[in-house]
């Protein structure tokens, strides 16, 4: 079984770099040729920017792949002969989170890379060092905190019920729900600052629109997120009375306010298709699989790797096959979300214009330094979002981009 695993493992990374192979090629195709969407030295930038996070992400996986077998060949042994040693319940929190906390370090020069050299590099990281610590210490303590409770959670389903692959998912789907409706309130909390919107006339024009959809929130906040990264987003996050709008300030920077309200439009497009609950319900569905998959696994496999079937080598084992499994299931995840997204633009277009929300489009592929063109196979495993050049084919904008020239060119993968 062992076996097994490592090789379905193996074809797993080395999908995913084919996957990012083809994806490098066909960018370093595609910048050579004619601008799309913005500027000859933006649309190169953008380019350059796409090839080089996508090298960084191999490197990733492949560190990924090393760590993955040193865990399977090792590690979780010698977190249970060295560490899981004291009371069941407290042996369970401190080995996962031990685990936890080891890959989380092992990741840290990735991330320091990709935040202080990549991302400052391509003009968009504005955090600093100072701020990077600060927030790396907090997520590491709420870790710590929410983290040892679910893991508490999950050792008491283990040690009380057969079924209890089935509770421990009801479990999980439960703090994932909770997370939705708390996540504005736990992230202005501890990360951002959320100001009200001060504009009165847009706050006035945000409120109509919400009037038209039937969405009623606790506020629309302004996030000061330009502290740490440049790119423009906005969200509507929380469920129930908990739900509030909140914009970064780097987009209020950027669009005109008809844009920001045809971006609005799209996002109360999602709440008024009720797409937040099919994606819980969806995430719903694929927790449900991956735990009753991991929760018929055989004996066998931990007499293998040389470890007890306990509370918190399941629980470790389960984290470590989560990539794989999120893999495998994010293209449907990926289809419905495309076609979710058609929807909202529609909505959008409606509430606040086509050419407002075409042009918003444009823009935040220019800011963000979004390339505009991707690999087919890229999107499919990938793309959550329909790329740009379709979303605004559809809202009637005429692109006149062909894509066949990259895909028949040369795919040089090194520049």
């Amino acid at each position: 079984m062992l076996t097994a695993i490592i090789a379905i493992y193996s074809v797993y990374v080395l999908l995913k770099m084919y996957v990012s192979v083809m994806q490098i090629g066909f960018v370093n195709q595609a910048k050579r040729q004619g601008a799309v969407l913005m500027g000859s030295a933006d649309y190169l930038k953008a380019g350059n920017y796409a090839v080089a996070k996508e090298k960084l992400s191999m490197l990733s996986t492949l560190i990924d792949f090393i760590v993955f077998l040193a865990w399977m060949r090792f590690g979780i042994a010698f977190l249970e002969q060295n560490v899981m040693v004291f009371d069941p319940a407290f042996s369970t929190i401190l080995g996962v989170l031990g685990f936890i906390l080891i890959n989380g370090l092992i990741s840290l020069p990735m991330e320091y890379y990709e935040k202080f050299v990549l991302d400052a590099k391509f003009g968009f990281n504005r955090s600093t060092k100072a701020l990077y610590i600060k927030d790396t210490l907090i997520s590491t303590m709420l870790t710590i905190v929410f983290g040892g409770l679910i893991i508490w959670g999950i050792y008491l389903i283990i040690s009380s019920t057969a079924l209890w692959w089935l509770w421990s998912f009801g479990f999980i789907f439960g703090v994932v729900v909770l997370l939705n409706m708390f996540y504005p309130t736990m992230r202005a909390l501890f990360f951002d600052k959320l100001t009200p919107l001060e504009d009165e006339e847009l706050n006035r024009q945000i409120n109509q629109l919400m009037e038209k959809t039937g969405f009623q929130s606790s506020g629309v906040f302004i996030s000061d997120a330009s502290k740490r990264d440049a790119r423009l987003n906005a969200y509507f996050g929380g469920l129930g009375k908990t739900k509030r709008v909140v914009l970064f300030d780097t987009l209020l920077q950027k669009l005109t306010p008809n844009e920001l309200l045809a971006v609005l439009g799209h996002e109360l497009g999602h709440f008024q298709h009720g797409d937040i609950y099919k994606n819980i319900a969806l995430m719903g569905g694929m927790l449900f699989a991956m735990f009753a998959l991991f929760g018929n696994l055989p004996d066998t496999l931990y007499m293998e790797l040389g470890i007890q079937k306990s509370a918190a080598n399941m629980m470790i084992l389960f984290m470590l096959v989560m990539p794989l499994l999120g893999f495998i299931m994010m293209p449907i995840m990926g289809i419905v979300s495309r076609h979710n997204e058609y929807e909202a633009d529609r909505t959008g277009a409606d509430l606040g214009g086509k050419l407002f929300l075409s042009e918003a489009l444009k823009k935040l592929v220019s800011e963000n330094k979004s390339f505009p063109l991707s690999h087919p196979v890229y999107i499919f495993f990938y793309y959550t979002h329909p790329p740009v050049l379709e979303r605004l084919k559809e809202l009637g904008v005429d692109t006149n981009v062909n894509t066949r020239e990259a895909l028949e060119g040369t795919c040089p993968t090194i520049d």
